[in-house]
């Protein structure tokens, strides 16, 4: 059975299902990232969507301990998050946020994504009547059309910023679309645009700062894009972006999904089980375990009857429609045994191994994803809304 690891801030079991995070891993996989750049190359962990679900200030400190340089969110309430966490590193916001939120960013010392003057003038303002400078970043739209000011219109743009008051340009970034190809049209051309962009500033007399653009698979697939700092999300929590980076670097998934059975009952055969009864017993030898966990934590209703979990060292399916806070599995040991398995009959109280290693096994986000049709980032991103996490291998991190 894995560890019953607490949270560091509870030390009451409440609930049998959790989210299992390794921060060593979060640590060596930072690592197998930073041996893809160069010195003085800095590198920005994403934490954002409370760190993919891993949970970001537990995360971000791991990071932190395995050399990363800065930390970008999404949100100014997840930047407050990571200051109120104990992170002093610079935090950039990936966005621009509300121009009501600005006395926030003072407050906290926070650097947001800028793409409007009427919002730079008021963090100006705001810097001036706080007695700082307040930095910021220029975010580019290289192509990708969703945020930024448009690649060949920077020169401008700055020329307009740089008579206000009160403000610093700490950094000049954009986002690729299609990174995750190895050889891709699209990818060049945002490249190419970018290039020109920050030439284009230089050219003005405009210190772009440090210049990134590179996400998680382009700090592997693409290392001309490397320039001043990398941005390392999904891949420093073990989840390869695409196809496309497997095999070229090796990376180890940090999160598990693990519960306790709550109940076990052996059904008559021809019962049915869970909401529509979409499952029917068929021999009297199926046990029914069920599991507190339901789509409100993660486990979309559309793998009902269609998933695995793993229990003493085989898989088991998944049975019946998954409810909104539970689901329930079909353990069977005569037929294990059959099949040369040696399988306990499974008791309430045992450990169901939803996501993530068991002996030989594994059960990944690739594999739920993928049964889903969409990524593993979304499948990271729900089970850690509402699962209590767990770490292990924290070491004085989280102290």
């Amino acid at each position: 059975m894995a560890a019953e690891t607490q949270d560091a801030t509870r030390d009451v079991v409440t609930r049998w299902a959790w989210v299992e995070v390794d921060l060593e891993v979060i640590r060596q996989n930072v690592r197998a990232f930073k041996a893809f750049t160069r010195p003085p190359t800095k590198m920005m962990a994403v934490v954002k969507a409370d760190g993919y679900g891993h949970g970001a200030v537990a995360t971000a400190k791991a990071a932190r301990a395995a050399g990363v340089d800065a930390f970008a969110v999404a949100t100014v309430d997840e930047a407050i998050a990571l200051r109120e966490g104990g992170i002093r590193e610079p935090v950039l916001i990936l966005a621009q946020p509300p121009a009501s939120s600005v006395p926030l960013l003072a407050r906290y010392g926070v650097m947001p994504a800028v793409y409007d003057l009427e919002f730079l003038a008021c963090l100006g303002r705001q810097a001036e009547e706080s007695g700082v400078e307040a930095r910021y970043h220029l975010a580019v739209d290289t192509g990708m059309d969703r945020i930024g000011v448009p690649w060949d219109g920077v020169a401008e743009f700055m020329r307009v910023a740089e008579r206000l008051s009160g403000l610093r340009l700490d950094g000049t970034f954009t986002h690729f679309a299609t990174a995750d190809r190895v050889s891709d049209w699209d990818f060049t051309l945002q490249l190419n645009r970018f290039k020109k962009a920050v030439a284009a500033l230089r050219e003005a007399g405009v210190n772009p700062g440090v210049v990134h653009c590179a996400n998680t698979a382009s700090i592997v697939l693409h290392p001309d894009a490397h320039f001043d700092m990398v941005r390392l999300g999904v891949g420093m929590y073990g989840l390869h972006p695409s196809e496309a980076t497997v095999g070229r670097i090796e990376l180890t998934p940090a999160m598990s999904v693990r519960a306790r059975a709550t109940r076990v009952v052996r059904p008559q055969v021809g019962e049915g089980v869970g909401y529509g009864m979409t499952y029917r017993v068929a021999r009297p030898s199926i046990q029914i375990a069920t599991l507190p966990l339901g789509y409100a934590d993660g486990l979309s209703r559309r793998l009902s009857n269609k998933m695995e979990v793993l229990y003493d060292g085989a898989r088991w399916r998944q049975v019946g429609n998954i409810c909104m806070d539970q689901c329930m599995v079909e353990v069977e040991p005569e037929i294990a045994r059959l099949r040369g398995r040696d399988v306990r009959p499974i008791e309430a109280g045992d450990e169901v191994t939803v996501v993530g290693r068991l002996g030989d096994d594994e059960i990944t986000l690739d594999e739920l994803a993928d049964k889903l049709g969409t990524i593993n980032y979304e499948l990271a991103c729900d089970f850690g809304m509402r699962l209590p996490k767990r770490y292990v291998n924290a070491g004085s991190l989280l102290d």
